[in-house]
């Protein structure tokens, strides 16, 4: 850059032509500086920008960790940083910012454990830093799980997570729960359950997440007895909340295979009726506000049907689940009823802890509803032995109705038979169409009615018809 500079040795006053002022330094830039000025600036932007070299092929590569601190399995007794993932490359901050509340967007993708509160994820270009919100506890076992979905400035996205275990001064853990997570009321597995296992006495809770075929291996995690949970996480905010299904089972200490979790929605209320639909002259389905015990069968006895308004008793001859009575009364094949299966599933330990979880299969996705346990169902079918009278009101009581938790009540509804539909009157229109009148009786052509017939005969020649138009003579 050049500058200018002119002085001024001397500068005389008008009213004082004696006094002189110091010299005045003047400095000025020329537009050669300016322009140069300007290109370096556009030179330091263009440098900031990432950006791929020109000519190359498209980044498909999801980011890759290549590094994780502190070690793993390493014993810090007085640990003060943070826990660490490092990638190859930057990475994403996902869609919504990190605000400790748990929906931004890589606090959704790190589980911290033992630890009931958000921790405080935070984004470092091509790392990301975890550390609890009531900092690090002595004598923990703690483990840091980064789920798959990290992306980068591309959005390729990561398809496997990592776990990161250390210690701040416990001593190494060497227990891991495996089993697999069931909704039951589907009997499929659930994937991407939440798994929380408790450590006792002091409930410390680790979690993790279950594959896509519902199966998990959480750990390695102190030795002692453990609650494991399997929750149908349906928010995905790695808690556990009131009105999630769920199923626990407890791991006694130097365990480790927790079987099938049978997660349903535990009720403390007794079913209720929500609606009552007659399906035809002797048939009914009652469809209940809650999934309901699938050991039980009531009888005839346990309900109660009685006519409007006069409370006059009417007769019930069954009361079955739904799929039970449609593969009694040929709805569908019996072959294909799970819950044919009665009372022979009784006494089941919901845990299943006596089996253990093949590794040869984790990662794989079941395609049908597991044979081990019956689904749910919230539907009873009610039959009578005459048909109902079209038109009549009936009270109907319920009594002893189970649900999954145990808890039974006597539950109450109505059933409305409809009215006989009305015969609908013909049309006369389409019963008797009147015929077209011109169709009926269609006049010939009056050109060729008025022709008259050719009384020659064939074969001899007409004799020409003298000219009209001739004048007589």
């Amino acid at each position: 850059m050049r500058l200018k500079t002119t002085e001024k040795a001397e500068r005389t006053d008008g009213k004082s032509p004696g006094r002189s002022f110091p010299a005045l330094r003047m400095t000025t830039f020329s537009t050669t500086s300016v322009f140069s000025v300007f290109s370096l600036f556009s030179a330091l932007s263009a440098c900031a920008r990432i950006e791929p070299p020109p000519g190359g092929p498209p980044d498909r590569a999801p980011p890759r960790l290549i590094a994780t601190r502190p070690d793993s399995f390493a014993r810090l007794t007085a640990f003060k940083g943070v826990a660490e993932f490092q990638f190859d490359e930057v990475v994403s901050e996902g869609g919504s910012p990190n605000r400790g509340e748990g929906t931004g967007g890589l606090e959704r993708l790190v589980i911290l454990s033992p630890s009931k509160r958000v921790p405080e994820v935070r984004w470092r270009r091509n790392r990301i830093t975890v550390r609890p919100q009531e900092g690090w506890r002595p004598n923990r076992v703690y483990r840091v799980e980064l789920l798959p979905g990290v992306t980068d400035l591309r959005n390729n996205r990561t398809e496997e997570g990592a776990v990161l275990t250390f210690s701040t001064g416990a001593a190494r853990p060497q227990t891991t729960l495996e089993g697999q997570v069931v909704d039951w009321s589907t009997g499929r597995p659930a994937p991407g359950a939440l798994v929380v296992a408790s450590l006792l006495p002091d409930s410390l809770p680790y979690r993790g997440v279950a594959d896509s075929s519902g199966r998990f291996s959480l750990g390695p995690l102190p030795q002692g007895d453990y609650i494991v949970s399997g929750v149908l996480d349906q928010n995905t905010d790695h808690q556990q909340d009131p009105r999630e299904a769920y199923a626990t089972a407890r791991i006694a200490r130097g365990k480790s295979a927790v079987g099938e979790l049978w997660a349903f929605v535990h009720d403390t209320i007794a079913p209720r009726i929500q609606t009552v639909t007659v399906d035809d002259s002797v048939k009914a389905t009652v469809t209940f506000s809650q999934k309901l015990d699938p050991r039980q069968r009531l009888s005839p006895r346990d309900v109660a049907l009685r006519l409007l308004p006069d409370s006059t008793p009417v007769a019930v001859s069954s009361i079955l689940p739904q799929p039970v009575d449609d593969s009694i009364h040929g709805t569908r094949p019996s072959a294909e009823d799970s819950t044919a299966v009665e009372d022979s599933l009784a006494g089941i330990d919901t845990s299943r802890a006596g089996r253990r979880v093949a590794p040869g299969r984790r990662g794989r996705v079941a395609e049908g509803p597991l044979p081990s346990r019956p689904p749910l169902y919230d539907r009873l079918v009610l039959r009578v032995p005459r048909p109902w009278a079209p038109g009549s009101r009936m009270a109907l009581e319920v009594r002893g109705v189970k649900n999954v938790t145990g808890v039974s009540g006597n539950a109450v509804g109505v059933v409305a038979v409809p009215e006989k539909p009305k015969a609908e009157p013909k049309d006369s229109v389409k019963g008797r169409q009147p015929r077209d009148s011109l169709g009926r009786r269609q006049p010939r052509d009056s050109l060729k009615r008025a022709q008259p017939a050719d009384s020659v005969r064939p074969g001899i020649p007409r004799p020409a018809a003298a000219d009209s138009l001739k004048k007589k003579k």
